[in-house]
């Protein structure tokens, strides 16, 4: 690995500033005017990209180190999978599940065949699938646990993120997420990320009318919050204990990010229902999908159902989406890199006192500042964009880094130096 303390001249070469003269400065200047205000993005714009590296329009190049919250695990603009897009283009793209169309059934059989549950059902993104899976557990504690009408109870965890629609803003303590949104949707009840003596108290109180825990394996958005070792293996005990669907939410940690296909490999659990999105669509379009067992995907005809749910277009792309991960062996790569990148975060933070902790599992990890320190997060996130590395805070004080599983040693190695050279600057 090269010396974190040494520093690419190629990179100071590089011109990051930008003026208001500028294209970029234009188009962000436009879209501030004319776009809903319910971002506030990093000041880049993206004009084309490939693998790890994004351009902007004045051709500075950045490394991404939020893989667009990681919807582009397999890197951006991946040729295998743009090739399949394009072909899949010139047949057919829409038929609606009214019809059957000639890609979807392979498409179910290979991820029935990959994952190893029975059943696939098929939507556009991940609020969906969460909205699909909260349908999916409380249909069942009707029909098979016979939880009495309306009193159905999904478990959730603070500090959780599943997806911006009412219903799962009903289930948030985040106020950013649920301020004048009101009135919300009943039925959830919320315990501490990683306690599961929290979930078995809550349940020997409440178990005969929950239906479903839903839980992110790996709180992201909170800022990359790992439970202690054992934690999936015990909730999976609780869960058949009480008769609850335990619901993992691997749209964003699944797919590879945490060096696995579905996260709670990590301790060989097998959840009842997973939620995959994000990198299923390779970062060409948003599909979702949730997993399960046929004795828990009731739906009956008329019950469920998406327009573009399981197009013809999404099905080939999701496919080699999937396959790409498997033929670059980019589980085992995010867990080699996922270890350079910690023990890299792990020298920085014992330099600075003002990191109060790294974390992560494969290349899903964050750095957390002290809140008390005099450059925030999104300052230090300004430092690391000067040298050309694009990251993105949540909340005050913890950066979330996330780059394309695809990331060459070198390219690490390269965004090891800058943000080792940005926390300098920050000293």
């Amino acid at each position: 690995m090269l010396n974190p303390r040494t520093f690419s001249k190629s990179f100071m070469r590089r011109n990051y500033a930008s003026s208001d003269s500028t294209k970029s400065a234009h188009l962000i200047k436009t879209e501030k005017h004319y776009a809903a205000h319910n971002y506030k993005p990093i000041p880049v714009v993206f004009e084309r990209a490939t693998g790890c590296l994004v351009w902007d329009p004045e051709g500075n190049q950045y490394y991404d180190f939020l893989s667009a919250y990681s919807a582009v695990n397999q890197g951006h603009c991946h040729p295998e999978i743009a090739k399949v897009m394009i072909e899949q283009l010139q047949k057919l793209t829409l038929s609606s599940r009214a019809f059957h169309n000639s890609t979807f059934p392979t498409y179910a059989k290979f991820m029935s065949e990959l994952f190893g549950y029975e059943s696939i059902l098929p939507m556009n993104t991940g609020a969906e699938a969460v909205e699909t899976a909260i349908k999916l557990a409380r249909k069942w504690g009707y029909k098979v646990k016979g939880i009495e009408k309306d009193k159905a109870v999904v478990v959730v965890c603070e500090n959780n993120f599943h997806g911006r629609t009412i219903t799962i803003i009903s289930m948030s303590n985040d106020p950013d997420s649920y301020t004048n949104y009101g009135p919300f949707t009943p039925g959830f009840m919320s315990i501490p990320h990683g306690d599961s003596a929290s979930l078995e108290k809550l349940l020997q109180i409440h178990g005969k009318n929950v239906c479903g825990f839903l839980v992110e394996p790996i709180q992201g958005e909170a800022g990359v919050i790992i439970p202690p070792d054992g934690y999936y293996k015990e909730i999976s005990r609780i869960c058949k204990q009480f008769n609850v669907l335990l619901i993992a939410d691997d749209i964003q940690s699944g797919l590879g990010r945490t060096g696995y296909l579905t996260s709670m490999e990590y301790e060989n659990v097998r959840p009842d229902v997973v939620l995959l999105g994000k990198a299923l669509g390779g970062g060409f379009l948003p599909i979702s999908a949730v997993l399960s067992d046929k004795q828990h995907m009731l739906f009956e005809p008329g019950t469920h159902g998406s327009t573009y749910g399981g197009n013809a277009l999404s099905s080939v792309v999701a496919i080699e989406a999937l396959q790409v991960i498997q033929r670059e062996n980019l589980c085992r790569k995010s867990i080699e890199s996922g270890k350079i990148l910690l023990a890299a975060l792990m020298l920085e933070k014992q330099r600075y006192p003002f990191i109060r902790s790294v974390r992560g599992r494969g290349l899903f990890q964050a750095i957390e500042l002290d809140p008390t320190h005099k450059f925030s997060a999104l300052e230090l996130c300004m430092k690391f964009k000067d040298k050309g590395l694009l990251a993105k805070p949540t909340h005050e004080n913890i950066i979330r880094l996330a780059p394309p599983l695809s990331i060459e040693p070198h390219q690490l190695n390269e965004c090891i130096q800058i943000i080792s050279k940005s926390l300098r600057e920050i000293e």
